[in-house]
């Protein structure tokens, strides 16, 4: 087991994390449940089932349009009630009606496991290097990669997350390196023991970002150009080893709930796509900010929306704070955070819960070398000239300056710190679709 210990990067000490002793709840039953295409990028929904179909948990609503094999399913049993379209008829959400059932889809285990995961929609769960996309199953990777634990704020054990499900990962690491015939490689804590000797263990010390994938494989074994590889984290895993062996998809999921609006922060038994409200109660969405995920990288949400992918973590945090504050940007209140050092709230150490607001403090302006973006990114790329490049469109520099290995919310903690206050996420986004573009 090889030790990688990093540096750079940043914790951020959010309020609102979930105390150890606290209790784990049950969520409210839902009514009606979503499977958001949008969530699995590169996915093109085409839909196999028509409104107002009978449809079990498990069971295909549609699959993408270039790799028909890969589909998603509906998580709970019951009717389509409704598709639901933007502009030029782009699929937002696939709304089912549950009918309080449970009844499974169950899929033949004798079929190929690589069969079985496209079918299931666990493989719409994976990622690949190059481009931050749903993996073509016909593309034989280099290496496979998976995360343990996530290090952005306050977000969830993963293995409390995978909770019994655990005794399926070996199972579901042996189905990946026969599919891949290839390593697979597990990312841990130090003092974390899994039960998986078929796969490769590496102990990732260090702050945020950490336990991002893309972080991990550019300092195990990074990606060169021509290559292809698959990532996922560990709750996937274990769910590709418990559908090997019970021919069942599990949609079952443990949420954290945190953030600063949250009156107990806690862990919730929900089902995935499941109403937000049914995990957030008592907020006024006006006042706060609901986002499904964690602060860094999450989707904006109301009360009425949907739990996202990958369906483990809700933070709630205020809107704007403390808007007439004294002194203002030259506050001394002890719980406003920098992490260059603004406020004095660094002589009480970089540990100790701060407040956060969702307010970006400024507006965008042009980007001066400093080396902000570097610091918070522990991969050997240099990522300011990387972001110029993507801006300017030059396909050629950014293949030279390392695109192929990264993705989106690698520069999520860079995008929180960055002076210029650019949307370094979105950039990369568009970066990494055009390079898809020219290549195909």
């Amino acid at each position: 087991m090889s030790t990688i210990k990093l540096k750079k990067g940043r914790d951020l000490p959010m309020m609102g994390g979930i105390d150890a002793s606290t209790a784990e709840t049950q969520a409210q039953k839902a009514q009606l449940y979503a499977v958001v295409p949008d969530d699995f990028t590169g996915f093109v929904p085409r839909m196999e089932k028509k409104e107002g179909e009978a449809v079990r948990a498990g069971e295909a609503l549609c699959h993408d349009k270039q790799l028909e094999q890969v589909k998603l399913v509906s998580p709970v049993s019951g009717t389509l009630k409704e598709v639901r379209r933007g502009e030029r008829r782009h699929i937002e959400a696939i709304i089912i009606e549950s009918d309080g059932e449970e009844r499974a889809y169950e899929f033949d285990t004798k079929k190929a496991p690589k069969e079985l995961f496209c079918e299931s929609g666990l493989w719409a769960m994976m990622r690949q290097r190059p481009y931050d996309v749903v993996p073509n199953p016909d593309v034989k990777p280099r290496d496979i990669f998976v995360t343990a634990f996530d290090s952005a704020p306050l977000a969830p054990d993963l293995l409390r997350v995978v909770g019994e499900k655990a005794q399926y990962i070996n199972k579901g690491v042996e189905a990946l390196k026969a599919i891949g015939e290839c390593e697979v490689h597990i990312s841990v804590r130090a003092g974390i023991n899994i039960d998986a000797p078929a796969a490769t263990m590496h102990v990732i010390e260090g702050p945020h970002p950490a336990g991002n994938v893309g972080v991990q494989i550019a300092n195990i074994k990074p990606v060169n150009k021509g290559e292809v590889v698959w990532a996922l984290d560990i709750v996937t895993l274990a769910r590709m080893g418990e559908l090997l062996s019970t021919g069942k998809v599990s949609h079952d999921t443990l949420v954290a709930v945190t953030g600063e609006c949250v009156g107990t922060p806690h862990y919730a038994h929900a089902i995935m796509g499941c109403p937000i409200n049914t995990l957030v109660d008592n907020v006024d969405d006006s006042k706060v900010r609901i986002i499904s995920g964690n602060a860094l990288t999450g989707i904006k949400e109301t009360k009425d929306g949907w739990l996202h992918a990958p369906y483990r973590h809700v933070t709630v945090i205020p809107e704007v704070g403390k808007a007439d504050e004294f002194m203002g940007w030259a506050s001394l209140n002890p719980k406003r955070y920098s992490i260059y050092h603004l406020f004095p709230a660094w002589l009480r150490g970089s540990k100790k819960p701060a407040e956060f607001d969702a307010r970006i403090k400024g507006g965008e302006r042009a980007i001066v070398r400093s080396g902000e973006y570097d610091a918070m990114l522990p991969m050997d790329i240099y990522a300011e000239f990387l972001i110029k490049a993507i801006i300017a469109g030059d396909v050629e520099k950014m293949e030279q300056l390392g695109i192929y290995e990264v993705a989106p919310e690698d520069f999520a903690l860079a995008e929180y710190a960055d002076t210029s206050k650019l949307e370094l996420q979105r950039i990369v986004r568009e970066g990494l679709d055009k390079l898809r573009k020219e290549m195909e």
